[in-house]
């Protein structure tokens, strides 16, 4: 890898690391829902400029239908429940969770594609479910009314948003595959604005955010949506899917230290346990250790080079 394209990867995990720190930052103010319609639809803004100056918006009406799932799967829905997830848990703690998408997204091609997933790879999911198993161990409180509840309820939005980027990686896989990278991105984006704009109009809150709020909403959408889809689309065409997907391994890092240093929060001897049992699982369930090269059709990240990010 080059020293631009390593460049381009720190930068990119650097900005998604940040996500988690202004989603911290941003939601008490504004609510999930409606952070996530302000995050979106100026992101959709951006990305429609700068398809418009490309001049090539055909594919977006051929495939509206699949776009407007993968804006709900990739965007809408992970978006929201991250978001709500960031209310009761630090955003390093939340992107550890996040960082599980990969092993998701194996499973999920295997169930739907039928992608073949070898034994190596079937032990690094088993390790990385060990991973969120110590990760989540004595914080899973299901008693009603209890404080814990509110932890438990954060922690399984989290896991459900990195199932549905799963979800959408292989959907995208099977049927945007060959789409412009960036039509995929601009339509899904706008696909999330307009399913969420009912909720973010009913959700919206009573009390005006402030302009700090307003701030981090602002830089979650143009810096940590916008332009960081615009990194890692180029990254993609440089260096390939495979090897992008490692930034998921820098993503955890960043926003334990963006929280560490902004927000004061804590990091403890478990989440560094239990996020590096996670790391390696995925590590091997991508088959980015463990064997020279990767099979045709070993797990969904490597198949098509245009599927979504996660985060």
């Amino acid at each position: 890898m080059r020293t631009r394209d390593m460049f381009d990867l720190v930068a990119l995990a650097a900005l998604w690391g940040a996500s988690f720190l202004f989603m911290r930052h941003a939601a008490p103010a504004f609510g999930p829902i409606a952070l996530v319609q302000v995050r979106v639809a100026i992101a959709a803004a951006i990305l429609t400029v700068l398809l418009l100056l490309r001049g090539d918006r055909a594919a977006l009406r051929t495939h509206a239908a699949a776009l407007g799932f993968v804006g709900v799967m990739n965007s809408a829905l992970p978006f929201v429940l991250l978001t709500y997830s960031t209310l009761y848990v630090t955003g390093g703690f939340a992107a550890i969770l996040n960082a599980t998408t990969p092993m998701w997204a194996a499973l999920v091609g295997w169930i739907w594609l039928r992608d073949r997933i070898r034994t190596l790879q079937w032990i690094g999911l088993a390790i990385g479910a060990l991973g969120v198993a110590a990760l989540l161990w004595g914080r899973l409180d299901f008693r009603p009314g209890s404080g814990g509840w509110q932890i438990t309820l954060a922690i399984g939005a989290a896991l459900l948003g990195a199932l549905a980027y799963g979800i959408s990686a292989t959907f995208a896989k099977n049927r945007l595959a060959g789409v412009p990278a960036l039509m995929v991105a601009t339509g899904s984006q706008i696909a999330a604005a307009i399913v969420l704009l009912p909720f973010a109009f009913a959700a919206w809150p009573e009390r005006t955010p402030g302009l700090h709020a307003w701030a981090s909403a602002v830089a979650l959408a143009v810096a940590c949506t916008a332009l960081a889809y615009l990194l890692y689309f180029r990254l993609i065409a440089r260096v390939g899917a495979v090897r992008a997907s490692a930034v998921t391994f820098l993503i955890p890092m960043f926003a334990t230290f963006w929280g560490s240093v902004f927000l004061d929060e804590a990091v403890t001897l478990q989440m560094i346990t239990g996020g590096c049992v996670i790391l390696v699982g995925t590590a091997l369930a991508l088959g980015l250790i463990g064997a020279p090269t990767l099979g045709r059709r070993a797990t969904p990240m490597n198949t098509d080079q245009r599927q979504q990010p996660s985060r």
